[in-house]
């Protein structure tokens, strides 16, 4: 049984812990609205280019020729983009990332693509990757949880040069969409070749006025199809640039989550140690009154 001295020895580390899960759950917290606010700051630059896009797509009459909406045949190789953390303590943040890109590979084989690699960014992702022996293209670390508009664009660099040296066939983004402070949602995006309803906007996610995108009021200079052709790589870095805010919001909003039931966890732990060491103390000190009592009567 353990003793007084051992009891409150354990309460000193939990304690100790515990503040260490307070701190990082507020700094979590502090991260995480200014990843908000980067959010929403991006989404009407989004919506405005993903506008225009499909205003140039309309008036262009087409889209033949353009080298990142060629279609490709289901065959040769694919990529998995994973976007995880680079650091642990969120949770199944990264866990649920990359079992959902390796749910996509397996997809993309049953397709017809015969070789499937994956592009990590962050280093939990790329470490999981690697212990099970798949193939990493290659691996971008370093911002996770502060990505620039930079950082997406060294990522789309590389995955745009693949693509159209024709390299790679298919190229899917896996990564962690930020709903709430409670509600992270793993999505799955096709990146390369750009789809037609994302350029379109069949879906309708940028016409905030319909009649406007279809009357093709907006004049083009040089001509749509020029035009076009110079904002789809800018549409790409957004996109990804998008993407990674969302995972980073989604990752601190993970750890806040975690930090904070540890923190809970922690305190209930005090409370049952806390119990525990009364209880010891109070067999002690009835053991040693009975020990006085036999001694007196021993004497007797």
């Amino acid at each position: 049984m353990a003793t007084t001295r051992d009891i409150k020895r354990r309460i000193e580390s939990v304690r100790n812990t515990r503040k260490i899960t307070r701190a990082m759950e507020l700094v979590a917290s502090a991260k995480m609205r200014h990843a908000q606010e980067n959010i929403e700051s991006l989404r009407p630059y989004a919506t405005a280019m993903r506008r225009l896009m499909a205003q140039a797509a309309r008036q262009s009459g087409g889209v033949a020729g353009e080298p990142l909406l060629e279609e490709r045949p289901t065959e040769g190789t694919a990529v998995v983009v994973a976007i995880t953390g680079d650091r642990g303590l969120a949770g199944a943040f990264n866990v649920n990332i990359v079992r959902q890109a390796f749910g996509v590979a397996d997809d993309l084989r049953a397709q017809g693509f015969t070789d499937v690699e994956f592009t990590t960014v962050g280093k939990k992702g790329a470490g999981t990757i690697a212990f099970r022996g798949m193939s990493i293209d290659r691996s971008f670390q370093g911002f996770s949880v502060e990505p620039t508009f930079a950082d997406a664009e060294q990522v789309t660099e590389h995955l745009v040069r693949r693509f159209t040296s024709g390299d790679v066939n298919r190229v899917v983004i896996v990564y962690n969409a930020f709903k709430s402070v409670l509600e992270q949602s793993v999505s799955t995006e096709q990146l390369l070749p750009v789809e037609r309803v994302v350029v379109f906007d069949e879906d309708g996610d940028g016409d905030e006025d319909a009649h406007e995108l279809r009357s093709g009021v907006a004049i083009f200079e040089p001509d749509a199809e020029e035009f076009l052709g110079k904002l789809l790589p800018d549409f790409l870095d957004t996109t990804i640039y998008r993407a990674l805010l969302e995972s980073a919001a989604a990752e601190l909003a993970a750890r806040r989550t975690a930090m904070r039931n540890a923190t809970d966890n922690a305190g209930v732990l005090i409370d049952d140690l806390t119990l525990a060491m009364n209880r010891a103390r109070q067999a002690a000190i009835t053991q040693e009154i009975l020990e006085v009592v036999a001694g007196a009567d021993a004497l007797q």
